[in-house]
Order: C-alpha cells, then structure tokens, then sequence
C-alpha cells in the first residue's frame, strides 16, 4: 500500500520557489539506480527558480528565466511565491527504512547496552525487539495511529517527504494488523507519501520461542493472506539474521509473498551474513544493514537492481566499531541507499541528515554520494522513483530547503535541523 495526500486534501496550489542559491535536482542521464560515478551527479543548477502547480513539479530553471516567464506574468498574482533567499534546495528525502509503530522507548535495552551488554544478549535476556511486543498488543489502533502520526510530522521537519513503514512490533495476527491499520490511518491525514511495509517476520515472538518453523507457517499462511487481503501493504519484508529467521525460512516467507503479489525487501547481514544469491532470485527492491557481505555476493548485488540500503544510525547507536564499507560497494557498481532506521531499540532518529552525516564521517561517503543515496536512491529502493526523488518536470513536488549556503553543509553540521522548509505534495508543510 502506498499512501499519499488526497488530491483534494488541499487546494490546487500554485507555488514558485525563486532565488535559489543551489538547486539540487538529481537529475542524470543514468537509468535506473545510481551507482558508481553517477552516485555523485546532483545536477546543481545556481540562482534556481521551481514552479509547482495541483503537486506537481512543471518547470525547473533560472530565477531569471522563471519571472521572464509569460504564463507566470499573466497569474503572479494567484502564484504564492517563496524567496529562498539564496538558500540550498533538494528534493524531499526518501525514508526508505523506518519502524514508527511502537508505544514505548526502550530505555532500560539503552542502559544495559551502555553498562556493555551486547545487542544478543539484551535480546536473550528478554529485552531488544520482544520488549516492545506487549506495549503494541495492549495499545489501541487510536493510540498507534497518533504515535504514527506525531513521528510523520517530525520526519517532515527534518525534510523527509516519503516514508517507508514497517509493522514488526505486534508479532500476532491481530497486532500486526492494527499496526499497518494505524500506519494506514496516519498516513491519509499527513501530505506526505508512506509506503507500507509488512514486517511480521521481525523475531519469533515468545509464546513461539523454539517453534519458528510453526511461526513462519503463520506468518505465510495467515498473516500475509489477511494482509494481502485488506491491501495494507506494499511489501513484506524479513529480519534475516543470526537470532532472527534463516536464510531458508526467509525464503519461504519470500515465497508466500510473491503468491499474493507482494513485493519483498529484507533486512539481511547486520549481525552476521548471509548468502545473497537466494534472496537476489525474489528480486527485492532493497536489502538493507548490509554490514556483513562477501565479495561474491557483492558482484551478483551489483547486477541485480536490488539497492543496498545503509542505516548508519542503528551503528551509531548501538556502539559499534565498525560500519558497512560504503566505497566498497559503490566501486563494486552496487546501488546504495540510506535510511533512518527509525525504531525505539537501535536508532531512535527521524533525522536524514544525521544518516547523511554518519555515512560521510563513518562510511566515507562524499556529501554529494549521501545526497543521492538518500533522495534518487531511497525511491529506487521504494520504486517510486518515477515520482520521487528528484526535482524535474512531471515529478511531484516533495522539496525542502535547507538555511545553509553550500549543500556539503547539510551532512557538515551534525545534531541540528538546518531544514527550514518543508514543501511536501505540493503544500509548505513547514515555514522559515
């Protein structure tokens, strides 16, 4: 299911963001996903001017040619025109990996992580993803809808105009329902766009505990026929891990899916890895964490048009040395994206540009690269590229502008919201 602002949720707005300093329109000759060289082609355009009408993205060019435009002379007055006033402006960010449906922070995982518990053993110990079970089981559809709701709202601030979101914290059949219920709900009252995702193969829940195998046959053949069903979601995905669920159980899952015409992305190599070749024949539109690949699997991720997705903010959090090796698989051709990772466990940010800024100061991603990765190459690995992430004619207009001079400035500044305006479908969603 993917979610977007009603047509006639706002009025058919005509809006000209003018004088602005540095438009980065993403736009490329490269086809498909970006890699390699093409990951840092932001098609910068100076002094810029954009004309959006009805949502709509219909010209990009010069401040000076915009206000020589005859159409825009004869309607100045019905066009509510933005001065960006030499400010950076980028296409919306795509949050291609995002948790929102929880009830609680897990704050007792985050001290035992900090006393130096390890991520396995907070989770054995019946903390990590089991922990946020029960408060989704006992909260009401309403009460998820408005946490989702609040967190949509927030991603806006930060400039994130798609969002992916996952269920994974009810882990029953009815939980798991009301959670895709309460993005479904959350999403028609927010203008922005959000992409469903099922995720009922998050961990084997506890009443399951040493019957995975009696799980992964509910999720199958309950779980994602009812799913399906309703039309709650767009994709079903699985935390294919050490702990979590096997490389043959994920494909099962996989499989169940793909019967009910479901497309599939996979959370794959965080804690250990796992072989790719299986997985890549399901054609996922994106695995994501990626921190354990070996190099065979890398080359065959590069011929498919599956996208790696980076979520640097779960390292981040969770203390750990290392981070995947972003150079690595952009000069093996692979498509990368990057993501938030928002969840109450390992990566409690909505914040784009702190993933921005972790992939250039961990992954040694260029500002230009993490720009991509989390614009053009977030809607690959959604595949609402035709619309999404980046500015051109015909595209929706998702935009924020940023209150910095030079776009290297977006990742340079870490900790702070530098966005000052949110243009989400069309509707300034947040005012300088």
């Amino acid at each position: 299911m993917i979610t977007s602002a009603k047509s006639n949720a706002q009025p058919q707005r005509t809006i000209l963001l003018v004088d602005i300093g540095q438009l980065l329109t993403l736009r490329s000759a490269a086809k498909g996903p970006r890699r390699g060289a093409s990951l840092s082609e932001l098609g910068i355009i100076e002094d810029a001017a954009v004309l959006c009408v009805g949502g709509k993205i219909v010209s990009v060019g010069t401040t000076k040619a915009a206000l020589r435009d005859p159409w825009l002379k004869k309607h100045r007055k019905k066009v509510i025109e933005i001065d960006c006033g030499g400010r950076v402006v980028l296409p919306g960010f795509v949050d291609s990996h995002t948790h929102p449906v929880f009830a609680q922070p897990r704050l007792v995982d985050f001290e035992k992580r900090n006393s130096g518990a390890s991520y396995e053993e907070i989770a054995e110990a019946g903390g990590g993803i089991r922990s946020s079970i029960d408060g989704v089981r006992k909260a009401s559809k309403a009460r998820l809808t408005q946490k989702v709701s609040a967190a949509l709202e927030d991603f806006a601030r930060h400039g994130t105009t798609t969002v992916e979101a996952k269920s994974g914290y009810g882990l029953s059949l009815e939980a798991e329902l009301k959670s895709l219920e309460a993005i479904r709900s959350a999403a028609r009252e927010w203008p922005g766009t959000v992409v469903s995702t099922f995720l009922g193969a998050h961990v084997v829940p506890p009443e399951f505990r040493g019957r995975s195998q009696d799980y992964v046959n509910l999720v199958c053949n309950e779980m994602i026929p009812a799913v399906a069903r309703r039309k709650l979601a767009q994709f079903v995905d699985v935390f294919c891990d050490r702990g979590a669920f096997s490389a043959a159980e994920t494909e099962q899952i996989f499989t169940a899916a793909r019967q009910r015409d479901l497309a599939v992305r996979g959370h794959v190599g965080q804690l250990s890895e796992t072989r790719l070749g299986p997985l890549l024949d399901y054609k996922p539109a994106s695995l994501d964490h990626m921190d354990h690949v070996n190099d065979a699997d890398l080359a065959n991720l590069a011929e498919s048009d599956t996208v790696a997705t980076f979520v640097p903010g779960a390292n981040y959090f969770l203390g750990l040395a290392s981070y995947p090796n972003a150079r690595r698989f952009n000069d093996a051709g692979a498509a990368v994206a990057l993501a938030t990772d928002y969840n109450p466990g390992s990566s409690p940010t909505l914040s784009m540009p702190m993933a921005m800024s972790l992939a250039c100061t961990h992954m040694k991603m260029s500002p230009a690269e993490a720009i991509a990765a989390a614009t053009i190459n977030g809607a690959w690995a959604l595949r609402v590229a035709d619309r999404k992430g980046s500015v051109e004619a015909g595209k929706d207009a998702d935009l924020a502008v940023f209150d910095v001079r030079d776009y290297r400035e977006i990742p340079y500044w870490f900790g702070a919201n530098h966005c000052a305006l949110t243009i989400v479908n069309g509707a300034p969603s947040v005012r300088m």
